[in-house]
């Protein structure tokens, strides 16, 4: 049984399914890697042990609930747990303990899955570095001195050292897919509305999505039967449910049209990340695909992406005081958007769809780096420079996640290669809206061709 927290939530499935093992053994078993990894990579804040082992044996006694029966699930510390502290990484809600579950919550307690606690984020999910003066920064299993990325950070520091089988995210700007690069999992930033969630304020926007994370392709589409679906709490929900990701991710690749794009048209791109993801080429040549060098027009994704997101931050904490740099920054600049800045966000995200609509037309999906830069020193805020060129802010870094955001279609990180000093680095596959099954379908076919993702944490004992 001390080998369970390396099985896959998949392959858990199937022995909890065929009581080759119970629910409390699972729970036991990564409630024991908790403690023996997590006071060196601090991915989980907030632990809820008593009750896992309760929800566990109570599943052990009674009927098969669902998809996620018996596996351990960690839910970010953005998303409400009813009864559990929930901070946002803010030191302005350190002792906060939601009334509600969120709906992900209910869904994941619906279909068997057992908490075991909270995830690390920045504060309110703000940047692509987990650090925040609540609980501290997040460390990198691959180099303990290094970032875990963000916002998701703790989520994937904790799949990648075996701590939990499943991990929900989110996702703006890359929040999802850099800290699943920087950690060698896999992450899905779905098209919006997919994983609906209710919002008090911004019910309409489209840039911050909610996602699965795992340490296989398999697992997160696992984890997507149980948390996708309809739900009328969002007028974006999509009406498909999440029992089509059950469907196999078996595929045949021979003939499908791939443009691979190593800097989406002029993006500074580390040179190790760069040769990293180069080798993408050669993987997805071997599945059958045709491959092509294509760069897709991405003009005014920069603006629409950076209106968009600063007026959502002013909208969402400008009247919260005392509130960290970052988000103070973000919030600043919301409070300069003008009612023309909107308009011509809209005209240029319009554009972009319809350029897209082509461009897809062209190609079934598109590939490219998922961060410009490899996992950073975790005393670092964020990325000042690449390649010698400083940063002008920073967000600027992350553009190969946030301007594919703005497209509102699905995209996937998979694990792609390793630095020379053993960094993760992934890919992003993307694929037009709600094309969602296809990506992981594609994911799944790349993975099982590399391997990469079994590659153990060398920052952390054992996987």
């Amino acid at each position: 049984m001390s080998t369970l927290h390396e099985a896959s939530a998949v392959e858990l499935s199937e022995l909890l399914r065929g009581r080759q093992v119970s629910a409390a053994e699972v729970t036991e078993a990564h409630l024991r890697r908790i403690e023996a990894v997590n006071p060196a990579v601090n991915a989980i804040v907030t632990l809820v042990a008593d009750r896992a082992l309760k929800q566990a044996a109570e599943l052990d006694a009674g009927p098969w609930r669902g998809p996620l029966h018996g596996l351990p699930v960690g839910h970010k510390d953005l998303v409400d747990t009813a009864g559990v502290r929930t901070t946002y990484g803010s030191r302005l809600f350190a002792d906060h303990v939601p009334e509600e579950d969120d709906l992900l919550v209910t869904r994941v307690r619906a279909a068997g899955g057992v908490m075991l606690g909270k995830t690390n984020t920045p504060e309110f999910g703000t940047g692509s570095h987990t650090v925040n003066e609540v609980f501290g920064a997040t460390r990198n299993p691959y180099d303990l001195g290094k970032s875990a990325g963000g916002s998701s950070g703790g989520a994937a520091a904790a799949l990648a050292t075996g701590m939990l089988a499943l991990a929900d995210g989110s996702d703006m700007g890359g929040s999802l897919r850099n800290p699943a690069s920087f950690c060698n999992i896999v992450g899905l930033r779905p098209t919006p509305g997919r994983v609906p969630a209710k919002s008090a304020t911004a019910a309409w926007f489209t840039l911050a999505v909610s996602g699965p994370m795992a340490r296989t392709v398999a697992d997160v589409a696992l984890f997507m039967t149980a948390i996708a679906g309809f739900d009328p709490v969002s007028p974006l929900a999509v009406r498909e449910g999440g029992d089509i990701f059950a469907a196999s991710l078996d595929r045949d690749f021979a003939g499908t049209r791939i443009a691979f794009s190593p800097d989406l048209g002029g993006l500074l791109v580390d040179t190790e990340t760069a040769r990293v993801t180069a080798d993408a080429v050669g993987v997805l040549t071997g599945l059958g695909a045709t491959v092509e060098h294509a760069d897709p027009d991405l003009d005014g994704a920069e603006d629409a992406f950076r209106i968009y997101r600063s007026w959502f931050y002013a909208l969402n904490f400008g009247d919260l005081a005392g509130v960290g740099p970052n988000v103070a920054w973000n919030v600043e600049q919301g409070r300069k958007v003008t009612g023309a800045d909107l308009a011509r966000a809209e005209r240029l995200r319009t554009a972009l769809y319809h350029r897209m609509n082509a461009f897809f037309d062209r190609y079934d999906f598109l590939v490219a780096p998922v961060s410009q830069v490899p996992p950073f020193p975790v005393g670092q805020p964020y990325v000042t420079e690449i390649n010698g060129q400083q940063m002008p802010d920073y967000l600027a870094w992350m553009r190969s996640c946030y301007w594919i955001s703005v497209l509102g279609g699905p995209a996937l990180s998979v694990p792609c290669g390793f630095t020379p000093a053993g960094l993760p680095v992934g890919v992003q596959i993307i694929g037009r809206p709600w094309a969602d099954l296809d990506v992981l379908r594609l994911g799944h076919a790349f993975e099982r061709a590399t391997g990469f993702g079994r590659v153990t944490t060398p920052g952390v004992p054992g996987k």
